[in-house]
């Protein structure tokens, strides 16, 4: 029962047969009949469409990216960290501290009313000259380093603008109190 492969080739004959000489030729004629190939067809309308939409997106996208570049008289300047009292030492950011809350503390206490807007417009002028000075003198410990004279008029400049807030309050209550004395004169008349 088992026979080898070769033992069975061995008792046959075989027969050997030949192409034909144009077999190649027909096989390629019943392909190409089978599977035609198609040629490209180029539609014109097509590939202008798609070159208009590309420009298209291309020039919103343009658009849309747009950065404003600066001018060239225009020069970029480096942001530098303006160092305040805290800067030289612990013991003078409490002081900081503590006269900026006392000056934010104050400034909320008072009442702003249209009597007192004048006065208080008046204050507020002087105070912002005062922060302008503060904000110099920030620049200055920062460009020269510390130095007694810098912390000295920063601290100075602190206590300044305090006493002026408690200037104020005190001017403003002496106006409601005067304007209250006068309004109570007129009832009794």
């Amino acid at each position: 029962m088992a026979q080898g492969i070769r033992a069975l080739f061995k008792d046959e004959e075989l027969e050997q047969e030949t192409m034909p000489k144009n077999h190649q030729k027909r096989f390629l004629k019943k392909l190409d009949a089978a599977l035609p190939v198609q040629k490209p067809k180029f539609n014109w309308l097509k590939i202008a469409a798609s070159i208009i939409v590309l420009l298209g997106m291309s020039f919103g996208a343009y658009n849309f990216f747009k950065q404003e570049m600066p001018a060239p008289n225009h020069v970029a300047t480096q942001s530098i960290e303006i160092k305040t009292l805290s800067y030289v030492s612990p013991g003078l950011k409490k002081v900081e501290d503590y006269y900026l809350a006392s000056i934010n503390f104050e400034l909320s206490k008072i009442e702003y009313t249209p009597e007192t807007k004048e006065l208080f417009d008046g204050y507020l002028v002087q105070l912002e000259e005062l922060d302008k000075e503060y904000k110099r003198l920030s620049v200055e410990l920062t460009q020269s380093g510390p130095s007694e004279l810098t912390v000295n008029a920063l601290i100075d400049n602190l206590k300044f603008r305090l006493s002026l807030l408690y200037r104020l309050r005190t001017q403003l209550k002496e106006l409601n109190a005067s304007e209250t004395k006068v309004g109570e004169g007129l009832q009794s008349i």
